[in-house]
């Protein structure tokens, strides 16, 4: 039987923008050391319960930005200037969508696992 290649193991590969705040030594790229987690989907066969966790996951992601874009929007059209306002709230739109999809994707696999354990 022939493995299957899980994509979502490839999100790993943005770990590697944190070695050009190494290099530029710009500190802000260090946050991207969060996607490293992403590497353990290398080794999962993505089968059809998988997929679907994914895209609840994914969507819950989507609908987290929608609704947090707003507000990103007018705190920081308060805080900063026009043109810095709108850089800063899609940077944390940005993060919350990555939080969101990764906390959300961890919670639907630990209860995938709790129920095959209680089987």
């Amino acid at each position: 039987m022939r493995k299957k290649f899980n994509y979502l193991g490839l999100l790993s590969l943005l770990s590697l923008v944190s070695l050009l705040g190494r290099i530029t030594e710009n500190t802000g790229l260090y946050g991207f050391l969060g996607f490293i987690y992403f590497i353990r989907y290398f080794w999962i066969i993505p089968d059809e319960f998988f997929r679907q966790n994914v895209q609840k996951s994914a969507t819950f992601a989507f609908m987290a930005e929608m609704i947090a874009f707003v507000p990103f929007m007018f705190i920081c059209a308060y805080i900063y200037d026009g043109s810095k306002a709108v850089a800063t709230a899609f940077a944390l739109c940005f993060a919350v969508v990555i939080i969101a999809f990764t906390l959300s994707l961890a919670f639907h696999e630990w209860r995938e696992q709790r129920g095959a354990l209680n089987d």
